[in-house]
C-alpha cells in the first residue's frame, strides 16, 4: 500500500544543514554591488565577488533558497539539447565555442567548488542517463551525444541491456550515460554558498524585497521596506521568482512547474534494482520524468506540473503514474511528501545575461539545467562586474526582448503539463503503431 503523502513538503527544508543566520534589513547600506536573489545564482555570484575584496550585499524577497535552488530536483545534467553546431549557427562560432568550453567543465567545475568550499549538500557525481521514450528520441539522442563526443563530451551510448541495467528500468530501449552528470541537496548547496559568501565578508539579507531601482549621483540605489541600498553595481538573480522591478525582464521567461515525490527510504535489494550506482536518470518526454536518490535512499521522482500546489490538476496522480509506469518494481511503495516549484524557461531553452543598463546585469532562465549552469552564471557575471569584456564570458550578453504573448502563455501555464503528458501518450501509441510492422522493440 502507498502511504499517505505529506503534499506540498519540501523534502530539502527537512534535511538540509540548518541556514546560517543573516540580517535584518533595518538602514541604508553603500556597498560595491548589490544582489538581488539569495538563490544559487545570485549567491554564486557573492562567492565569486567576496573573494576578491568586493563589498557585496544580497537581498531576498523571502528567505535563502526560498525559490528554484530550494525546490528543484537537484539533478546536475551538464548538457544542452541542442548540438554544437547549432549553437553556432545561433551565437556565432567564437560565442559557442566559450559556451560548450564552459559546458563540457560545468559539472566538475560545480562539484571542485563544493569541496573546495567544503559544502555539505550530499554531493554525488555518479553519472546522469538521459532515456528515450521513443524511437524517434532515440535517433534525435543519438544524434546530440555524436556531435558532443566531437566536442570532447565524455557520453555512452547505451542499448536496450545497457539501458535497462544502468537505470533498472524496461521502460526505455535507449539512452545516453553521461559520465559527469550528478546530484546535490539544492537548498543545502543554496545554504553552503550563503555561508561561503559571508565568510568571506557578504552581507546577506532576508524578507528584504526590492521595491524599486534608480540610478542617482552616478549609482544605484535599491529599495526595500527596511532601507535603501547604495551601490556601484546591482545584480538581478531572481529567475523563476522575477517580478516588475526591471521593465520587461519578467516577460523574457515563463514560470514553468516542477513537481517531486520522496519515496520511503528504499531498502539494499530495492537499490540494486532502482537506478544501481545512485545514478540520475530523466527523459524526453516533454512532460520529462527524472529521478535520483537523497543522501537517506529515498527516491526522488518528479515531472512537470501545473501550480505550485503540487496537488493541481492531477499532480500527485502524475507523479505515481510516472513512478509506476518507469520502476514498477517499487510501485507499491510509501510516499513521505511532495512538493513543487518554479523553474524559468526560455523560447531558446538556454540561459540569459543581460546588461539592460550600466552597473545592471541579469541571469536566469536556466530551463532545467540550473544546478549546474547557475554556477557557470554566477562566475560569469561577477567576471563582468571585475570588468570582463563581453568577449570573454561563456554567454551572449542580449538585449532584453519579452516574449510576444508572454501574458497568454503565462495564463495557460497550468494546462501546459496535462497537455504535454497527453502529446507524450500520443507519441507512445505512434511509436508501437510503427512497430507493427518493424522488429525492432519500441521505446516506452
Amino acid at each position: 500500500m502507498v502511504a499517505s503523502t505529506n503534499e506540498d513538503t519540501i523534502l530539502w527544508s527537512l534535511t538540509a544543514p540548518p541556514a546560517p543566520a543573516v540580517e535584518i534589513m533595518t538602514q541604508d547600506i553603500a556597498c560595491d554591488v548589490v544582489v538581488v536573489g539569495a538563490g544559487l545564482t545570485g549567491l554564486r555570484t557573492a562567492v565569486a565577488l567576496a573573494e576578491t575584496g568586493t563589498s557585496v550585499a544580497v537581498i531576498d524577497a523571502q528567505q535563502i533558497g526560498y525559490g528554484s535552488s530550494g525546490r528543484s530536483g537537484g539533478q546536475c545534467n551538464p548538457i544542452w539539447r541542442a548540438t554544437p553546431h547549432e549553437l553556432a549557427a545561433e551565437f556565432g562560432y567564437s560565442q559557442a565555442e566559450r559556451l560548450i568550453e564552459a559546458t563540457l567543465t560545468s559539472a566538475d567545475d560545480l562539484f571542485d567548488d563544493i569541496r573546495r568550499l567544503g559544502i555539505d549538500c550530499g554531493a554525488e557525481q555518479n553519472g546522469w542517463f538521459q532515456a528515450a521514450h521513443t524511437r524517434k528520441q532515440a535517433a534525435s539522442l543519438k544524434g546530440l551525444a555524436s556531435a558532443w563526443r566531437k566536442v570532447g563530451a565524455k557520453i555512452e551510448d547505451c542499448d536496450s541491456p545497457g539501458t535497462h541495467a544502468g537505470i533498472g528500468s524496461t521502460a526505455y530501449e535507449f539512452s545516453l550515460r553521461h559520465a559527469k552528470g550528478g546530484f546535490v541537496q539544492p537548498l543545502a548547496l543554496t545554504r553552503g554558498y550563503s555561508r561561503a559568501a559571508m565568510e568571506k565578508g557578504a552581507r546577506l539579507f532576508e524578507e528584504a524585497p526590492a521595491t524599486k531601482m534608480e540610478r542617482k549621483d552616478g549609482k544605484w540605489r535599491v529599495s526595500t521596506p527596511g532601507g535603501t541600498l547604495v551601490a556601484e553595481q546591482v545584480v538581478l538573480a531572481t529567475n523563476a521568482y522575477t517580478d516588475a522591478l526591471w521593465p520587461g525582464l519578467q516577460k523574457t521567461i515563463l514560470p514553468m512547474i516542477s513537481i517531486s515525490l520522496a519515496t520511503q527510504p528504499l531498502d539494499a535489494a530495492q537499490q540494486a534494482s532502482v537506478l544501481p550506482g545512485r545514478v540520475t536518470m530523466s527523459d524526453s518526454r516533454l512532460a520529462i520524468y527524472y529521478a535520483r536518490y537523497d543522501a537517506d535512499n529515498r527516491l526522488i521522482f518528479g515531472c512537470v506540473g501545473s501550480t505550485e500546489s503540487v496537488k493541481t490538476f492531477g499532480g500527485p496522480g502524475r507523479l505515481r503514474k510516472g513512478l509506476r509506469r518507469v520502476f514498477p518494481q517499487i510501485a507499491d511503495i510509501g510516499i513521505e511528501c511532495s512538493w513543487a516549484g518554479r523553474i524559468g524557461v526560455t523560447p531558446t531553452m538556454k540561459p540569459h545575461l543581460h546588461e539592460p543598463a550600466k552597473g545592471v546585469l541579469a541571469g536566469l532562465g536556466f530551463s532545467g539545467r540550473g544546478i549546474a549552469m547557475t554556477s557557470v552564471m554566477g562566475r560569469a557575471m561577477a567576471r563582468k562586474v571585475l570588468g570582463a569584456s563581453n568577449s570573454d564570458l561563456p554567454f551572449p550578453v542580449t538585449a532584453i526582448k519579452p516574449m510576444a504573448l508572454h501574458g497568454v502563455s503565462k495564463a495557460f501555464v497550468p494546462l501546459m503539463a496535462p497537455s504535454m503528458s497527453t502529446l507524450d501518450q500520443a507519441s507512445v501509441v505512434l511509436d508501437r503503431g510503427l512497430d507493427r510492422t518493424s522488429k525492432e522493440k519500441p521505446c516506452t
